[in-house]
């Protein structure tokens, strides 16, 4: 049960493992790009290249999932009823990047990255009603590279976390749940405009961080002369002026502490830049307030 490429690699290992997959539930098909021309999802057209069963309803509410022994789920996109969560013989287990109980619900990986956390982890995590709040089965840590995006943490979730699940179904019934702490527990909220709008009075490291969790998408951003500009990398440098002031000719901003060296970024109807690139046909000068 998935829909994004975030599942694909989960697939991937089951197809090449000695288990049977009786069916695979995804989003249905939606139009898509300029001609919105019905497209169906990436575990769809996976499953259905290897003649897997498709099922794609709008709710599970009246759904019955056929006889299994466990039903996995990735990033599916829809909320599991208790008959659903219920019916496989060992239930329903989740593939869920992040260190739980830190950062359940929506957008787990940018939030990881805008908070700046330096470490983090993929669980599998058997499912109950609540968000994101069942017990786990197995917990893989690792450590966030100080210049890691969103994309990449995604990807590297992804592939551990297929790892991973093998691993957890063949131990299916022997391994000893964990419960979730009671302590500790943040909620990682859908990512909104207003998580894209650059605010340069918010520290540099910070900045730095909204940067890198919001590539490559839906991207951070600034106004300048009345176009949106997206930053998709930048370095903290120990530079002070007034907040949002371009120091100098080669897109250094001041911060409310410290500055940001811009190093790749995209104009409005553009494809992304280098800051070299940028510069040949544009120029923020010195002074300009952004």
């Amino acid at each position: 049960m998935g829909t994004p490429h975030f599942a694909l690699p989960a697939l991937e290992k089951l197809l090449a493992s000695d288990h049977e997959i009786i069916a695979v539930y995804t989003a249905p098909p939606k139009p898509a790009g300029r001609g919105h021309d019905i497209k169906k999802s990436p575990v769809h057209e996976l499953a259905e290249q290897n003649n897997i069963p498709v099922f794609t309803p709008a709710s599970l509410k009246q759904e019955e999932l056929p006889p299994s022994d466990v039903a996995v789920v990735a990033a599916y996109g829809l909320l599991l009823p208790e008959h659903i969560l219920n019916a496989p013989k060992y239930g329903c287990i989740n593939i869920h990047p992040s260190m739980l109980p830190r950062w359940r619900g929506a957008a787990p990986i940018q939030r990881t990255i805008m908070a700046g956390d330096k470490t983090s982890a993929v669980c599998i995590m058997q499912m109950d009603k609540g968000l994101d709040s069942g017990a786990v089965l197995m917990q893989g840590d690792f450590e966030i590279a100080p210049d890691m995006t969103s994309g990449q943490l995604h990807d590297f979730c992804a592939k551990l976390g297929a790892e991973m699940l093998m691993g957890a179904i063949t131990a299916l019934g022997s391994i000893t749940p964990a419960t979730q702490a009671e302590g500790g527990v943040t909620y990682a909220k859908k990512i909104t405009k207003a998580d894209e709008l650059i605010n340069w009075e918010q520290p540099a490291e910070i900045i730095e961080c909204q940067i890198r969790g919001l590539n490559p998408f839906p991207g951070a951003y600034f106004m300048h002369e009345g176009k949106k500009i997206k930053i998709f990398a930048a370095n903290v440098e120990p530079a002070s002026g007034t907040a949002g002031t371009v120091m100098d000719d080669k897109l250094l901003i001041a911060c409310g502490q410290s500055a940001l060296r811009i190093t790749k970024l995209q104009k409005e109807g553009k494809k992304p830049m280098t800051a070299a690139e940028f510069l040949n046909g544009s120029s923020i000068p010195k002074g300009t307030k952004i």
